[in-house]
C-alpha cells in the first residue's frame, strides 16, 4: 500500500498530496525513458500519486513517459497537465487537451491547467476548458505563473469559480509571493502548486539547510520540501529520475520543522516586506 501523505482539499472538495511529481525535462534524452518511468512508478508506491506534466515539456515527451508510468495504474494517480498559452484559444485549447490525452494514454485529465497568459482573452480560455468538463476529458481546471492582479481578473468571470490550484514558482529563495498572493489564495482556498521546490537543487547545498537537516536527520533538499508544505494549502511537486531521490522526496513529507528552524531560515531567506514581481523560470 501506498504511504499515507498528508493531503490538502482542491476548492472542489478533492483531496491531493501536498507532496507531488513533477516532470519537467523529462522525455528529452537526458536519461532513459524507461527509467523515468520507473521513477515515477517508485513515487506512486510511495504515495505521491499526484503527478504534473505539460505539453511543453519535451514536446509531449514527458506526457508519454507519464503514460508509461501510470499504465495498469490510472485510478491511483491525481493527473496534472497543461495547455501553452499559444494555444489556449476556444479551438485550440480542446485540439492541445486531446493531444494531450493521446500522449497520456488516458481518457481524462484531473485537471488541466493554462501553463502562463498570452494574447488569448482570458473568458475564451476558461470557456473551453468548461467546454472540456461537459465533454469528460478533464474533470477541473486551474492556471499556472498568475499573480494577483490575474487571479483577480479570471475571479471576475462567469465561470472563474471553477479554478483549483494555481501553479507558481515558490521555495525558499523564492518567496515574493508571500506577501500577496499566497494569502489572496489563501482567503478563498485554492491551493498554490510550487513548482522548482528546491531551486532546481541549488538548496541542496546550502549550509543554512544542511545545518537544519542534521538536527532532524535528513538532507538539505528535505527541508526545503517541508518548508514548502509547511503550511496547508500548498502542493509541491519536485521532479526526481533516479530512485534514491524519489524516496528521498517522499521522506520530506514527514519532517516537521520547529519554530526554531523556522525562524533560522526566515533569518537566512528574508520574508518578503513589499509586493514583487511574480517570478518565472
Amino acid at each position: 500500500m501506498p504511504s499515507a501523505i498528508r493531503t490538502t482539499l482542491l476548492p472542489c472538495g478533492q483531496a491531493v498530496p501536498v507532496l507531488g511529481q513533477g516532470t519537467w525535462r523529462m522525455g528529452e534524452g537526458r536519461r532513459p525513458k524507461a527509467e523515468e518511468a520507473a521513477a515515477l512508478r517508485l513515487g506512486l508506491d510511495l504515495g505521491l500519486t499526484l503527478i504534473d506534466t505539460a505539453e511543453m515539456y519535451g514536446n509531449g515527451g514527458a506526457e508519454e513517459v507519464v503514460a508509461h508510468a501510470i499504465a495498469g495504474r490510472r485510478e491511483e494517480v491525481f493527473l496534472v497537465s497543461k495547455a501553452l498559452p499559444s494555444n489556449a484559444s476556444r479551438a485550440g485549447v480542446v485540439k492541445a487537451c486531446e493531444r494531450s490525452l493521446k500522449h497520456l494514454g488516458t481518457d481524462r485529465i484531473d485537471l488541466y491547467l493554462l501553463h502562463w497568459r498570452g494574447g488569448v482573452p482570458l473568458a475564451e480560455t476558461v470557456e473551453a476548458f468548461e467546454a472540456l468538463v461537459r465533454a469528460g476529458k478533464i474533470r477541473r481546471w486551474g492556471v499556472s505563473n498568475f499573480d494577483v492582479d490575474d487571479m483577480e481578473e479570471l475571479e471576475a468571470l462567469a465561470a472563474g469559480a471553477g479554478v483549483q490550484t494555481n501553479q507558481v514558482l515558490y521555495n525558499l529563495t523564492r518567496r515574493g509571493v508571500e506577501f500577496d498572493l499566497v494569502p489572496w489564495c489563501r482567503q478563498r482556498g485554492i491551493p498554490l502548486m510550487a513548482y522548482s521546490p528546491v531551486e532546481q537543487g541549488e538548496l541542496a547545498d546550502n549550509a543554512v539547510l544542511a545545518r537544519i537537516a542534521g538536527r532532524h536527520g535528513a538532507t538539505p533538499a528535505q527541508v526545503a520540501l517541508a518548508w514548502t508544505i509547511r503550511h496547508d494549502g500548498v502542493v509541491a511537486i519536485p521532479k526526481a529520475s533516479r530512485p534514491e531521490h524519489v524516496r528521498e522526496n517522499a521522506a520530506a513529507a514527514d519532517i516537521v520543522l520547529a519554530a526554531e528552524d523556522l525562524a533560522e531560515l526566515d533569518r537566512a531567506f528574508a520574508p518578503p516586506t513589499r509586493p514583487r514581481p511574480l517570478e518565472m523560470i
